[in-house]
Order: C-alpha cells, then sequence, then structure tokens
C-alpha cells in the first residue's frame, strides 16, 4: 500500500512538471530566476477562466489600441488559463529582469487607474502582482524571450 501511494504522489508530481516543461523552449527559455508572491490584500471571490481571459483581453486591446507597436505580449497558457506569460518583442524592453520589474511598476499605475481597485480602496496599496493574484493566477512568467524567464509563484 506504501509503494501505491508514493507511486501515485510520483506520478502526480511528474505529470505537473511535464506539464510546466512543455512550454519551456516553445514560449519561453527555461526559467531562470524565481520568486514568491504570498501577500494578500483581499479574499479573492474567486475568478474563472474566463474573467481571466477578459483580463487578458482588456490588456492586450488597450496596447493595440495605441498607435505604437507593442513591445511586449500578453497571453496564458494552462487548462484553466492561470500561467501568465509577459514575452518582450524586441531586444530592449526586456533586456534584463531590472528593466522587466520596471515595465510591472508602470502596469500598476494603469490598473490602479481602473474602477476595480477605486472600488475596493486599494489604488494606493495594490499592485499588478495583488490584481494577478486577486484573479487567482497561479503565475507569471516574464521572458525577453531569448535567454531568461523569471517566474513569480502566487500562493493563497
Amino acid at each position: 500500500m506504501k509503494i501505491f501511494v508514493a507511486a501515485f504522489f510520483a506520478l502526480l508530481i511528474a505529470g505537473s512538471v511535464a506539464a510546466q516543461e512543455r512550454y519551456v523552449g516553445y514560449y519561453y527559455p527555461e526559467i531562470t530566476s524565481e520568486e514568491v508572491f504570498d501577500r494578500i490584500v483581499r479574499e479573492s471571490p474567486g475568478a474563472s477562466k474566463a474573467t481571466r481571459v477578459d483580463f487578458i483581453n482588456v490588456m492586450t486591446s488597450a496596447q493595440l489600441a495605441t498607435p505604437e507597436s507593442p513591445r511586449f505580449v500578453f497571453f496564458s497558457k494552462g487548462a484553466e488559463s492561470k500561467t501568465l506569460i509577459l514575452t518582450a518583442l524586441d531586444d530592449d524592453v526586456f533586456s534584463t529582469i531590472y528593466r522587466a520589474r520596471a515595465i510591472l511598476a508602470q502596469l500598476t499605475v494603469s490598473v490602479r487607474k481602473g474602477g476595480f481597485f477605486r472600488q475596493e480602496d486599494l489604488q494606493y496599496v495594490a499592485t499588478f502582482y495583488d490584481l494577478l493574484h486577486l484573479l487567482q493566477f497561479d503565475e507569471l512568467l516574464i521572458t525577453d524571450g531569448e535567454s531568461w524567464t523569471h517566474r513569480v509563484e502566487f500562493v493563497r
């Protein structure tokens, strides 16, 4: 019985790792750095896959509405769209993790202007990471699309 339980958990873990690894080398390079985000500013009522996909559509539409070409793209992966991926489209925008974090800070400003953060009285404290956490993304992958990928795990 112990062997069966151990084998079951080994297969479960291997399946999760295999699902993650199938995107490596296709959508982004190997993960080179990681962090954990576990702050909770509000309990989330539960966001659906449709809500996460709508969020990505709104962010993408906002980018496409400007006269400049987007310098990075948003897309999600996974059965429930719980992995958000930001990929640079040129060699400069995410040339370092520090520039990528600057873009995330700029995205914080963008989402703070939205009605949700104001309605919840979070516009002065919440960040882009907090929004992703509330939308129940499991992870954010930020990549230059060439040599590095940074993973942010959202822990509830």
